[in-house]
């Protein structure tokens, strides 16, 4: 895949809010068929779109980088053929991979993820400085999202409030705020009460924000956006996110996703580094 493709394959995947790895070869010893500068994106079920070295060194750039989408630090992967007793590095991992064919690899691997959307309901004050605080953050503040939203905010000061938690409560939203009193939050998750189980009524943070005295339009934003903080980092996960498993020819440690080398066996699937070692294993464990 030409670099250009590239180029506008990771804007498509952007647009449509897809989590991905850019994977980047810094260095690469000879004998290597990758060159510095080759490059290719990791998609979140595993999927490598370009080139960064053949399939034993896919096999290393898939875990890690699938890894790298969990985290959401960048790392510099190291892939040696063999052990080399480097300590430790922080922002980095150097991993001994014996079925690569070439000399060294150091590939750079930085997350793409979607940036985290907030829906603030109303046109208040309120709802303002929460889309203008939000978006300054790095959010993707607005009042027309409610799909794959990390935070709903009603800040309509009593119009359609019912609605609007009942569609973020049932759509499974993490965190669901409503600007109100203590006194009139209750009546409101009150009025709920025949349209939803109390389990649900629970997740309704109201008077929404942490307890910081907030007084102005912009410092109860700011109460809000910092409770939102403490609910994201406590979720952050890729959705379908792969497993890993274990190698049994050569023991490497293996993303388990679909693009990684596998067989079914006795019900259970079988994942390998390479098609060499899922080979070598079908040969001394036939399918019955």
């Amino acid at each position: 895949m030409k670099r250009t493709d590239l180029v506008r394959r990771a804007d498509e995947l952007a647009a449509a809010r897809e989590p991905f790895v850019t994977a980047l070869v810094v260095r690469a010893q000879k004998p290597s068929s990758v060159a510095a500068g080759d490059s290719a994106l990791v998609l979140a079920d595993g999927t490598i779109e370009g080139f960064v070295g053949g399939a034993c060194a896919e096999t290393s750039v898939r875990l890690h980088a699938l890894r790298v989408l969990e985290t959401g630090e960048p790392l510099v992967l190291r892939i040696v053929p063999d052990e080399v007793g480097r300590e430790p590095e922080e922002g980095a991992v150097t991993v001994e991979n014996p079925c690569l064919s070439g000399g060294a690899l150091e590939i750079f691997l930085e997350p793409r993820l979607p940036a985290p959307r907030v829906t603030v309901v109303g046109d208040t004050p309120i709802a303002h400085a929460l889309v203008s605080l939000g978006e300054r953050l790095g959010y993707d503040a607005g009042t027309d999202h409610l799909d794959d939203d990390l935070a709903v905010v009603v800040a309509s000061h009593g119009r359609d409030e019912e609605d609007a938690l009942e569609r973020a409560l049932r759509a499974g939203v993490p965190y669901v705020g409503l600007v109100a009193s203590r006194r009139r939050g209750a009546s409101v998750v009150g009025e709920l009460r025949e349209r939803l189980t109390e389990e649900d009524l629970v997740r309704i943070r109201t008077p929404a924000g942490l307890d910081i005295g907030a007084q102005t339009a912009e410092e109860i934003a700011l109460s809000i956006l910092a409770e939102i903080v403490a609910v994201r980092r406590a979720h952050h996960t890729v959705p379908g996110a792969p497993g890993t498993a274990i190698d049994p020819v050569c023991g490497m440690e293996v993303a388990a996703a679909e693009p990684t080398p596998h067989v079914e066996r006795d019900g259970r699937i079988v994942w390998f580094c390479s098609e060499g070692c899922r080979e070598r294993f079908e040969a001394d464990v036939p399918a019955r």
